[in-house]
Formats: structure tokens, sequence, C-alpha cells
């Protein structure tokens, strides 16, 4: 009955985030060749290295207390008065850094685009630093509910303000700056108000203890945040220094059909947070770790291999002018988000046991290789380069944690048959781009789909009996 408990709890949150992440994502995917057939490519890179920038200065500026807010939420003997106010004042602290920077680029402009933009750089990073911070309160006291509405409403904002100022107002990328800082800024005031977080939150008192505790926790994982940014974001910069602005629009929108993947990952990922820490078990007895596990792999291989299969069609459908190059990066992308995901399921258990240093060790060394491809890939490849050299340093990031994992939990997996299938996604990558014939192409990627399927068909009537059983 307890094991059955576990799977119905991750369960439940699976289904209340697909709620909302279904609303936020997927109907924010369909509106791509609406933003490719207004912005330029230009515009498109602008707002995407802000976009960027903003996020690797959110966890230096705020000491990343979002995780520590999370992690200590889920902690019922820490008085959530402390935890909010905590969480609040290193905000404030860095949106007043972040405003003083701002000032002083306004006076020696060093960057032209942040000195024309800069009011929508500062609310960026409001919106986002908040945008991370509340919602991963909510998700430690386990409102998942709450999080899910509030993230329905966030994307109609969005997506309703997208259309209003793109499509009505032609305002361009001003329009889709504001509309995706007042979405995330609707999300983030409705979930205070029902948590009652400013009601809580006491800005005078010190709370000192639970300020240095949360701290002790959260500082290794700035350099883990900045190592995730690298992984994530270091090869947008690269790309605009050896291929331009314009470029850098093309790399950033072939994100979107990863994107696809991207939502189930997201959902998962922040359910299996929450059940890692609650129902850890170093043995795994009941199998439940391992078995989710290799749901969770067998799944993701398998849609990966769909996008790669169907890459060039979507793009057609997707990617408007001159946006449709980006089908060429498309599937190491998405290789990228299948070995973050994993990635980060096996951080489930650090995260439990509360080593948030080996999240560090394991994407700084991640994070040094993709640096250096990137350098090596991007002057030859273009921004193809640096799709591959993200691609291979999110592998080793979870060939590291996989490793160092064996320190906590004993995780039985078929470890060659994975390694077997990641190799025909590879292939599939490679032959998408060099096949001269429609009838080559399609033949070999259909083929390495049906290879996965058999090769994890174990797995599929596993996963469909568990789903047919709740049914």
């Amino acid at each position: 009955m307890e094991r059955q408990g576990k799977y119905k709890y991750l369960a439940k949150n699976i289904g209340l985030l697909t709620l909302s992440n279904f609303a936020t994502k997927l109907l924010s995917f369909f509106l791509v060749p609406l933003y490719t057939s207004i912005l330029t490519t230009a515009d498109y890179g602008t707002y995407d290295l802000f976009n960027t920038t903003v996020g690797v200065l959110i966890p230096i500026l705020t000491l990343n207390v979002q995780d520590g807010v999370m992690r200590f939420a889920m902690d019922k003997k820490y008085d959530r008065r402390a935890i909010v106010t905590v969480g609040f004042r290193y905000i404030l602290i860095g949106t007043a850094i972040t405003a003083a920077g701002l000032g002083i680029n306004g006076i020696f402009g060093f960057s032209s685009l942040a000195k024309t933009y800069w009011i929508f750089f500062l609310l960026m990073f409001i919106s986002q630093a908040l945008g991370g911070m509340i919602p991963y309160y909510i998700r430690g006291i386990d409102r998942i509910a709450d999080l899910s509405v509030a993230s329905v409403i966030a994307s109609a904002v969005t997506i309703g303000c997208n259309i209003l100022f793109l499509v009505g107002f032609k305002w361009g990328l001003v329009g889709y700056f504001l509309a995706n800082i007042i979405g995330p800024m609707i999300q983030s005031l409705f979930l205070a108000i029902r948590a009652h977080m400013f009601r809580d939150t006491h800005l005078l008192r010190s709370y000192k203890k639970e300020s240095t505790e949360m701290l002790t926790y959260s500082r290794p994982l700035i350099a883990n945040s900045i190592a995730w940014w690298v992984n994530n974001a270091s090869d947008r910069y690269v790309v605009v220094f050896f291929c331009g602005v314009a470029a850098n629009g093309i790399y950033s929108v072939a994100s979107k059909i990863p994107s696809i993947l991207n939502i189930f990952q997201t959902i998962f990922s922040q359910a299996w947070t929450l059940s890692a820490v609650k129902d850890f078990d170093p043995e795994d007895k009941g199998g439940f770790f391992a078995n989710t596990y290799r749901a969770y792999n067998c799944l993701m291989t398998v849609m990966c291999s769909a996008i790669i299969v169907g890459d060039k069609i979507l793009a057609h459908f997707l990617y408007a002018k001159d946006f449709f190059a980006a089908w060429r990066y498309v599937p190491w992308l998405t290789i990228a988000i299948v070995f973050g995901a994993l990635s980060g399921y096996i951080g489930g258990f650090f995260t439990a046991v509360k080593d948030s240093k080996i999240f560090a060790h394991s994407t700084i060394v991640g994070a040094v290789t993709n640096i250096i491809l990137n350098l090596i890939f991007t002057p030859i490849m273009g921004p193809l380069g640096a799709a591959i050299a993200t691609a291979i340093c999110y592998v080793e990031v979870w060939a590291f944690r996989l490793y160092h994992s064996k320190k906590y939990i004993k995780l039985k997996i078929n470890l060659v048959r994975d390694i077997f299938s990641y190799l025909i996604l590879a292939a599939q990558s490679v032959v998408l781009l060099i096949a001269t014939t429609d009838v080559l192409l399609y033949g070999f990627l259909i083929a390495g789909f049906l290879a996965i399927l058999v090769s994890y068909f174990s797995d599929i009537q596993l996963l469909a009996r568990k789903v047919l059983k709740r049914g």
C-alpha cells in the first residue's frame, strides 16, 4: 500500500502540473508561426540575448535563494514567514543591484541595446526573479493545484497580450517584451496572494538562523545555476560573436520544436523533486526509483526519436521565412533535453539528501566542456556546432551524476540497452543532415525509431500495464 502511495503521489502531481504546463508550453508552441512571421531574426535574437543574460544574473544577484526557498519550505519544522521573508529580501537586493548597473550603463553606454531597452531588462529581471522564487515556494508547501491554476491564467494573459501587442497594436519587439513580462507577473501576484506570502513577509525581522541555513544550502547551487546557464545559454553568445545577432535569432527559435519534449520534462521533473524528497529510499527496496527512471527514460528517448523523424515537416509549419534553417539544430537540442531531463531525475536524489555540492561539481564539468567545444565547433560549423556542443555537455553531466548517485542509492537500470538507443538518436541526427533523398532519409529515420521501440518494448509494456491498471 505504501508503495502504491508513492506512485499515486507522483501521478497526482504530474496530473496537476500537466494542466499548467500544457497551457503554458503547448499553447505558446503554436504561436511560433506568429512570432517568426512578425518579428525579424534580429528582434528575436535581441530578446533571446536579454532573456539569456537575465537568466544568469538572477542566481548570482539573489544568491540563488529560490532553491533554498523550495527545499526548506518542504521541511515543516521551519517557519514559513522566515522562508518567505528571506526569499523576498534577496530578490529586492538583486533588483537594486540590477537597477544600479543599468544606471551606470546609461551614463557610460557600455551596451547600446541595454541602454535602449533598459526598462524592459529591469522588468524582465523582476518578473523572472519572482517567477522563480514564488512558484518554488508554492511547490515546497505542496500547493500544486494553485500552481496549475496560476499557470493557466499566466498562459492566457501572455498569449492574449502577444496577439494584442503584435497583431493588434503592431508594437513589434516592444510588444513581445511586454507580453512576456506581464504574464509571469500576473502568475506571481496570484500565487503570492493565494499563499498569503505578502502577509507573511516581515522584512524588518532578521531571521538570522533560517537565513544562514538557507544560504548554506543555496550558495553551492549558485555555481550549479551558472553552470546550467552555461550549458543552456552560453552558446547564444558564441553564436552572436561568430555568426551575428540574426543567426542567434534563428538558433534560438530552433528550441521551439524541442520544447514539445521539454513540456514533458518540465512536468515530470517538478513532480519528481517532491517525490524524491518525500519518499527517498537508499536501498530502493520496492523498485520505485528504478521503475520511474526506466519509464521516464523510455518515454523521453522514444519522443526524442519521433521529434527527429518529424523535424523537417514541423519546421515547414512553424518556421517562416529565414527561420526555416533552424531545423538543422533541432535534433541536437532535443537530445540535450533528454540528457538534461535524466540529469535532473538523478539530481532529485542529491536534493533529498541536501548534497547541493554534487550539483555544482557535475554541472561545472559539463559547462567547461560546453565552452571549449563551442569555441572549437562554432567557428567551423556555425550554430550547428553550438547545438552539437550543447548535446555533448549534457551527456557528460548525466554520466557524471549517474556515477556519483551510487553513493546514495542502488539504481538498477539496463545501461547497455540505453546506450544503444542513444547511439541511434545520434545516428538519426547525422543522417538528417547528410541524406540526399527523402526515401533514404525517412527510411533510415523510421527504421531507427522502430529499433528504439523494440529495444524498449518491455518498458513500454510495463508502463502500459501501470496506466491501464490505474484506469
